[in-house]
């Protein structure tokens, strides 16, 4: 049985240990994503920087990480990580390791942005000026389906093939074409 006021030799060499292996915490410097070429941003992000500085200030009062810790992600940084997420759909971890952070920021930082867009969802998506309840008792007359308020179609336009990018004009079914989609909405009612 140990003396209550000796400190056993175990704790105190753990403590040694503890302080010859304590390192001092390194702070990465973060880069400026702006500072990169739109065609870069774009494949990254599939915006320009001029667009995610637009969406920065509208969203920064509502994603911004208050800490005061002084190390969090900025909102540009937590605006880049949720795009980046969005735009090629990457495991959360790929996604931290490429920039750097833990898999848990990356998934507060998808999180608080896809909160905030859906919060902010009426003020970019909008129904029609006349109701959307008539539009969907008409589809429903004409076709039978309930709930619908108007139509999505696409189809591709066959084009001869341009000299630059060719390759991306080749759909799926291996043929030049633009790719046109249209919505149909009823006639006035």
């Amino acid at each position: 049985m140990a003396c209550p006021f000796l400190e056993e030799s175990v704790y105190i060499g753990a403590q040694i240990l503890s302080r010859n292996l304590s390192r001092e915490r390194v702070i990465r410097s973060c880069l400026d994503v702006l500072s990169f070429p739109d065609a870069y941003l774009f494949e990254r992000f599939r915006f320009s920087a001029r667009l995610i500085i637009h969406l920065n200030n509208f969203l920064r009062p509502h994603i911004v990480h208050m800490t005061y810790r002084g190390h969090g992600l900025s909102s540009e940084q937590i605006l880049c990580v949720a795009l980046s997420f969005f735009a090629n759909g990457s495991f959360l971890y790929n996604l931290g390791d490429t920039e750097h952070i833990s898999k848990a920021t990356v998934c507060r930082a998808v999180r608080n942005v896809t909160l905030t867009l859906k919060c902010l969802l009426y003020t970019f998506v909008v129904f029609p000026s006349h109701r959307p309840t008539r539009l969907k008792e008409e589809f429903h007359r004409i076709a039978g389906f309930p709930g619908v308020i108007g139509c999505i179609d696409g189809i591709y336009i066959p084009i001869t093939a341009p000299s630059v990018n060719e390759g991306e004009y080749v759909n799926r079914k291996s043929f030049h074409s633009i790719n046109v989609q249209g919505v149909r909405w009823l006639p006035a009612l």
